[in-house]
């Protein structure tokens, strides 16, 4: 059974930073994309930042220069560095994954959450004016 494990959230002021972690276990085959999603109170679920196995990115825009996401493959893990945040980026984060079966361009992934199979439960990022 596939688990992911989001961690790192918190509470800071605005201009401040966090890094958000997401262990993966139990893959029967290693995602291609991986990414993060985030959810505000009474907005709907958006794609931060999604990452290829090889490397390769797509960042909304609203993070473009403040966020990088990567990952380890060999220790299963997602990360996402957060710099110079803002309120506006308080919500809850959400760490996925896809099946490792069917390869999306991370262009295409970062607004497809229907291409993700697993989920975690999410940490809370709150920022402060």
């Amino acid at each position: 059974q596939v688990q992911l494990v989001e961690s790192g959230g918190g509470s800071v002021q605005a201009g401040g930073s966090l890094r958000l972690s997401c262990e993966g276990s139990g893959y029967r085959y290693t995602p291609y994309v991986m990414g993060w999603f985030r959810q505000a109170p009474g907005k709907e679920r958006e794609g931060v930042a999604v990452i290829e196995r090889d490397g390769s990115a797509s960042y909304v825009d609203s993070v473009k220069g403040r966020f990088t996401i990567s990952r380890d493959n060999a220790k299963n893990t997602l990360y996402l560095e957060m710099h110079s945040l803002k309120p506006e980026d308080t919500a809850m984060y959400y760490c996925a994954a896809d099946r490792g079966v069917f390869r999306m361009p991370v262009s295409q992934a970062l607004g497809n959450m229907r291409h993700f199979g697993y989920w975690g439960q999410g940490t809370q990022v709150t920022v402060s004016s």
